[in-house]
């Protein structure tokens, strides 16, 4: 058995541009997920779908692209110190796990004392990217210190850690919205509640690559818990989520010409349903990562409302 187990471990390390990077920062970079930038898209496009909402009837200016960059920069820095800091509180878990135990901390390749350093370093670059944005919107991004301090536990006391994953990835909306508009509507707090569909349904998938390892090791989440019925789940998570994100946008009252990409949208959402397979992990990953094209179809829903 841990023949096995280190020959999957093994199969499991990534090829990636980090693989040619100065041997002394490929464990910093494989810390902060630099090999894997899907997580930086969907941490980085919630931000870009509040921006959008919030200039829906007034068109988009110099400073949008301005706080884009800055988006991105956070988005980044961010997402990297959440990483480094969820494998500092998993790492015995870590170990445990085929997909997981190559990362740096299980394997040795840095100390605890230089990941806590990594994340401060991370987390003060997302601290200069906040700073630049209105004192309002300020307070909302140092209040999701608190989602993302407690998620890395959200596994080990409920069922639903993915439901808790939707409301840190995506508090990127009403930071952006708050930023661009200073207030809080109801159209913000309708986007905010699809796009935490949306992860549940993304992460549920996700999820399905380590539900062996995660039943092993006790940990939870929305994959173990609805098993074969996940399909049916996750259809139903994508199904809401266009129901709100269609009434955010009516809310917005934006220009029926929408309809166009919010579509695509929404086939692509559905088209992940269909395609799903729980037991095929490699497809279960691909479709995952499919959510950077979702994303982007909703920029550009939310964006020609924006234009026109």
């Amino acid at each position: 058995m841990q023949l096995n187990f280190d020959r999957r471990v093994a199969d499991s390390l990534p090829s990636s541009w980090v693989d040619k990077a100065p041997v002394a920062l490929r464990p910093y970079l494989r810390l902060g997920r630099f090999d894997r930038p899907i997580g930086f898209w969907l941490l980085g496009l919630p931000c870009l779908h509040g921006l959008m909402l919030a200039r829906i009837g007034q068109g988009v200016g110099w400073i949008d692209l301005w706080y884009t960059v800055l988006f991105a920069i956070g988005a980044v820095a961010m997402r990297g110190a959440g990483c480094t800091y969820n494998d500092i509180v998993d790492r015995d878990l870590d170990a445990r796990v085929a997909r997981t135990a190559n990362r740096p901390l299980p394997a040795g390749t840095v100390t605890l004392k230089q990941a806590w350093i990594f994340v401060v370093a991370q987390c003060l670059v997302g601290l200069l990217v906040l700073v630049q944005f209105p004192l309002p919107a300020i307070g909302v991004g140092l209040a999701s210190l608190l989602l993302v301090a407690a998620y890395p536990f959200m596994k080990r006391i409920t069922w639903w850690p993915q439901a808790w994953l939707g409301l840190t990835f995506n508090w990127g909306i009403p930071v952006a919205y708050v930023a661009a508009t200073g207030r809080f509507d109801l159209e913000l707090f309708v986007l905010y509640a699809a796009a935490i569909c949306w992860t549940l349904g993304y992460d549920t998938i996700y999820a399905h690559q380590d539900g062996e390892d995660d039943a092993l090791v006790g940990v939870k989440s929305t994959a173990r818990l609805f098993g074969e019925s996940s399909q049916l789940w996750v259809a139903g998570f994508y199904g809401l989520n266009a129901v709100l994100v269609g009434v955010a946008i009516w809310l917005s009252a934006a220009s029926p010409w929408v309809v166009i990409p919010y579509t695509l949208y929404t086939a692509h959402l559905f088209n992940q349903v269909r395609k799903l397979d729980i037991e095929d992990g490699e497809q279960c990953l691909a479709i995952f990562k499919s959510n950077r094209t979702t994303g982007l179809l909703l920029v550009a829903t939310l964006g020609l409302a924006a234009l026109l």
